[in-house]
């Protein structure tokens, strides 16, 4: 089978997705947007998977050209957003899958009404089938008018084999003393939340003494405006590859965004066997976080119970913590690429 990806921004977990579903013998070409400056991966190919730069095709045409020389059986499209993307969606709609993937959640905004009312023109017109990342992107879909038989669910799934080796190879140091350290990994971006997450950290630390350390990972528009604190490590941009040693001294994973519409970090981090906090807004916490299991969920935007969760897991002793360690790389393998490649041959 040949498969087309239009995409956007492509991350090592869905080139994961890419290489496996090669592996199992099918053909995969993806075009895709420049790389981002603030998440600038690097990617190991299988001879079956090839990339191609968006900003070769000058417009619709010239892809749908390209796109009619690969002769898919299938297309998956990541978004409406890239109006070439649609063109071709929209010529082949009628003959083979063309599968829209979305990531938002359902907010009753204005753009979003908007987007319902312009759905039979303007996105079912060019689409047979929506994928989606879990419940709340689902409940979106079906608003668009999607008919519930052509949703599906876990487009997104973390690289299980990698995180699951970073899990096995730090389970017994980790039993013998677990690390008093939260963590992370994301863009230094607003929206993120890293500027409440430094705050209510840094409070923690001068209120009570502890001897647990905040490690930041990522680059973005406001790593220069980052926070400075002897209890603070910014360690830039990490490859997915290289965060093994990281990942060896870290003990909690903490992802305070104020929006995220799924967050494959969290299943990553859970894999690796840690336990976790998150906002309420992150997406992926429906399936990889169980509260006061494997971790807590505290409101967005909001320090004072960001703190104190953090607070809580502070006055953990280091076997509970090992319990929620465990959890966590169980939770983890509730998606993983085997049922991504299922869903993909079924539609």
């Amino acid at each position: 089978m040949k498969v087309i990806f239009l995409y956007t921004e492509i991350a090592g977990y869905i080139v994961n997705c890419f290489n496996e579903l090669a592996n199992k013998g099918h053909e995969v070409h993806a075009v895709r947007w420049e790389v981002n400056s603030e998440a600038p991966f690097q990617f190991e190919l299988n001879s079956n998977v090839t990339l191609y730069d968006r900003n070769k095709y000058q417009n619709a045409d010239s892809l749908l050209s390209f796109v009619k020389s690969i002769n898919p059986d299938k297309i998956v499209c990541s978004g409406w957003v890239d109006k070439a993307y649609l063109t071709v969606c929209k010529y082949y709609k009628n003959s083979i899958p063309t599968i829209l993937t979305i990531d938002n959640h359902w907010t009753g905004s204005l753009k979003q009404y908007l987007a319902r009312l312009l759905s039979p023109i303007y996105l079912q017109t060019k689409f047979s089938h929506v994928w989606v990342p879990g419940r709340k992107q689902y409940e979106f879909a079906r608003k668009l008018g999607f008919n519930s038989t052509v949703i599906q669910t876990g487009f997104y799934t973390a690289d299980i084999s990698l995180f699951e080796k970073y899990f096995d190879q730090n389970k017994e140091a980790k039993t013998i003393k677990f690390p008093h350290v939260f963590l992370y990994v994301g863009r230094y971006v607003q929206h993120k939340g890293i500027f409440g997450m430094w705050e209510a950290f840094i409070q923690l630390k001068n209120e009570d003494e502890n001897d647990w350390q905040l490690w930041c990972v990522g680059t973005g528009d406001q790593y220069e405006n980052k926070v400075e604190h002897p209890s603070v490590k910014h360690f830039g941009f990490v490859q997915p590859d290289d965060l093994g040693e990281i990942i060896s001294k870290s003990g909690v994973y903490i992802l305070p965004s104020h929006f995220e519409p799924w967050g494959v970090t969290l299943q990553e981090f859970a894999l690796a066997g840690m336990p976790l906090l998150c906002s309420e807004k992150v997406g992926a916490a429906e399936v990889f976080l169980e509260e006061e299991k494997n971790g807590f969920m505290f409101p967005a935007n909001n320090v004072k119970k960001l703190k104190a969760s953090m607070k809580r897991i502070i006055g953990m002793d280091d076997k509970s913590l090992l319990d929620f360690h465990y959890t966590s790389a169980e939770v983890g393998k509730k998606i993983n690429v085997d049922i991504w490649i299922n869903t993909l041959m079924k539609v």
